[in-house]
């Protein structure tokens, strides 16, 4: 058995009686990202289009490129990867560690990430991961994600009300959010963007310290689905995410804190029967540089 082979399973945490979060920093890297990265990578290979002793390359905020840097040093690939200069130094730190190439454009610059990850794909005939165009990302959380978190709210004994989350490339809200709705039609689904680059909310993007979220675009979001967008500052997700650590002894990053102010606001404006369900996306310690 391989380590890739232990993904998901995770817990679902109770933050308050109206908050449940489920704990994506018990896979394998940390991070939720282990699950769309293990689909895309499995089904490249069972198609072909990724052989033995290949090269993989993608745009990353971190987490992403993490979990593939990973995957290509459990299966003997090479990996390159293309991020923003302003990530943390320990996301820098662990994607070499894993043995990936980093290569590194402007702050903030993530259509720059994908373009120059797109023409160094098609020049050396590598395998483009494209995370923020793929259909697997999504198919990742709609038949793993998604059916975890209906058996764990049979077993806590709870319809929920809202699912909440930060979008980056936007697979987990969309692989998520309607497969849970199917079951419980009354649940709104609520995305959580910076307010510092509230591109879904119809502003402009801007740089902002929730890493991996808000990268500038919609990607894979289809707003038809999305019913409420709630905006959090880098500062208050910060803040949340100490909160966390000190009051409860859950040790998460800067995106799970905005997922928990984001819940929060959520619950206060509209008091809502039923718990809602966020993520803990990732662990801490890859933001001691940024906190």
């Amino acid at each position: 058995m391989r380590l890739s082979d232990n993904i998901g399973k995770t817990p679902l945490i109770k933050i308050t009686d109206k908050i449940y979060g489920k704990a994506e920093l018990f896979n394998p890297t940390g991070s939720v990202k282990d699950r769309p990265a293990s689909h895309i990578i499995n089904e490249a290979e069972k198609s072909g289009k990724l052989q033995s002793g290949g090269t993989i390359i993608e745009a990353t905020s971190g987490n992403m490129g993490v979990s593939f840097a990973w995957l290509a040093a459990e299966r003997g690939y090479r990996c390159v990867i293309v991020m923003p200069s302003n990530m943390s130094l320990e996301r820098k730190q662990t994607l070499q560690y894993y043995g990936a190439e980093l290569i590194e454009v402007d702050a903030g610059d993530f259509d720059g990430a994908i373009r120059l990850r797109d023409e160094l794909a098609k020049k050396n005939n590598w395998f483009n991961c494209n995370q923020f165009g793929s259909e697997e990302n999504i198919e990742s959380h709609r038949n793993g994600t998604a059916v975890e978190l209906l058996s764990q709210c049979e077993i806590n004994s709870f319809i929920p009300s809202a699912l909440i989350s930060g979008t980056g490339t936007g697979g987990t809200i969309m692989g998520v959010g309607p497969t849970l709705q199917t079951y419980h039609n009354d649940m709104v689904i609520v995305a959580v963007e910076p307010a510092e680059s509230p591109v879904m909310s119809g502003g402009e993007p801007g740089l902002h310290g929730i890493q991996g979220i808000g990268d500038g675009s919609k990607f894979l979001v289809d707003l038809t689905i999305i019913d409420e967008i709630i905006t959090v500052s880098t500062e208050d997700a910060k803040q949340r995410a100490k909160k966390l650590a000190r009051e409860l002894g859950i040790f998460v990053g800067i995106s799970a804190g905005a997922n928990i102010v984001a819940s929060e606001r959520f619950v206060e404006k509209f008091n809502p029967k039923t718990p809602v369900l966020t993520f803990l996306c990732d662990r801490g310690d890859r933001y001691f540089s940024c906190l």
